[in-house]
């Protein structure tokens, strides 16, 4: 197999040991300086240049985008996609992930364990914003900070006021997250590979530092995850679609809180804490899912004339509860369903006999015409409770 790493230095720790993971498993492999290629867009061909050059086919490409050429480097990732290579990360997963409010946003709309966050750009709402996360401490970070840069511990309100409408006077978006004191100065970086975690330490901070980032000096421990915290990472990576991803959690007192999740996480402090070689885990894991390249299930099937993909809930009172997904006559209306979610467990596929109940949520593959009738009534009575709800506040009016 041949593979190519996308990486700005071929000395780098984590290119270094990616490369010799590769060569280990008998595979071709080259570093390529990801601003130096040209990109082609030419009617159903697709193309690059590398120093002027053409490139030769490779089967996958490992991207290691940092945080200054994030737009760049994704373009570079884009377009390999688009010529059939397989990219261990996609260039829309790497995006959604680099951007803090982006990724948050994608996160925050299923069952899984987040920092509160806020993002407010009137001054007016700053003050606000601040207490809707319980006052301060809070925290103050840059949309596109990197390895601890950009993270600020307001310690009074006045503080946090102070710094908000700095950065913004000089055009600098940021979010107000809630302090989570009893994870002050330490965190746990889950390393996910695929549907997996391979491997995760706990880093403390070292003096008053309260950030825990290795650039920063903290300490690192081999870390055994109970399930809930394997299962918080490993969701959060399949949210944002990413194959490899460093997920980083604090530890509240009510379990795992996401804090950030990194799309091309450094291998030396993971691998140093655990002894373990990630490196040749994230090879193994490429050379197995090769055969099934970038595929993205909504894109494609969303491409045939009158059908869609869409997820319904089973609200009370729906004529399927209690049936079959035999009998519900779902597949007679020419709807396929592709997945069950039931209290957060996901069935993919499920079986013909599985009983449909109140409160699961379905993904399905089907026509428009067919899966509409499931959804109006959903969103016109989310939208009527909505402007009931703003008519009571404003006094009935």
């Amino acid at each position: 197999m041949k593979i190519g790493i996308l990486s700005r230095g071929s000395k780098l720790y984590s290119t270094r040991r990616l490369r010799e993971a590769a060569i280990k498993g008998g595979h071709k492999v080259r570093v390529f300086d990801t601003l130096k290629f040209g990109l082609y867009l030419r009617k159903g061909e697709p193309d690059v240049t590398y120093g002027g050059k053409p490139v030769v086919h490779y089967d996958a490409m490992i991207p290691r985008i940092g945080n200054s050429i994030t737009f760049y480097g994704s373009a570079v990732v884009r377009q390999f996609e688009q010529m059939g290579t397989y990219c261990l990360n996609t260039a829309e997963s790497i995006l959604a992930s680099r951007d803090k409010l982006s990724s948050m946003q994608a996160l925050s709309r299923h069952d899984i364990g987040i920092a509160e966050t806020a993002f407010v750009r009137n001054q007016n709402d700053i003050l606000q914003a601040i207490q809707e996360m319980g006052g301060a401490p809070v925290i103050i970070k840059l949309l596109s900070g990197t390895q601890g840069v950009g993270v600020i511990l307001a310690e009074s309100n006045k503080v946090a006021e102070a710094i908000i409408e700095t950065l913004s006077s000089v055009r600098q978006n940021v979010l107000v997250q809630k302090f989570v004191s009893e994870s002050k100065g330490r965190d746990i970086r889950a390393f996910v590979v695929g549907d997996r975690v391979v491997a995760a330490m706990r880093r403390t901070a070292v003096g008053q530092e309260f950030r825990s980032n290795v650039h920063r000096g903290g300490k690192t421990e081999v870390v055994k995850l109970d399930e809930a915290y394997e299962r918080t990472a490993v969701r959060a990576a399949q949210i944002l679609n990413l194959k490899v991803a460093g997920v980083d959690m604090l530890e509240g007192k009510d379990g795992p809180v996401i804090m950030e999740v990194n799309s091309s996480p450094g291998l030396e402090g993971i691998e140093g804490a655990t002894g373990l070689d990630i490196a040749g885990e994230i090879i193994q894991f490429t050379e197995e899912q090769l055969k099934f390249g970038n595929f993205n299930v909504r894109e494609r099937l969303s491409l045939t004339k009158g059908y869609t993909v869409t997820e319904f809930n089973i609200a009370p009172g729906a004529p399927i509860i209690g049936a079959t997904i035999q009998s519900s006559g779902l597949r007679d209306r020419d709807i396929v369903v592709l997945r069950l979610t039931r209290g957060g467990e996901h069935i993919a596929n499920p079986r013909k006999d599985r009983e449909i109940l109140e409160g699961d949520s379905l993904l399905c593959y089907g026509s428009q015409i067919a899966l509409s009738t499931y959804l109006p009534e959903r969103l016109v009575k989310k939208k009527r409770r909505r402007l009931k709800k703003m008519q009571l506040e404003d006094g009935g009016s």
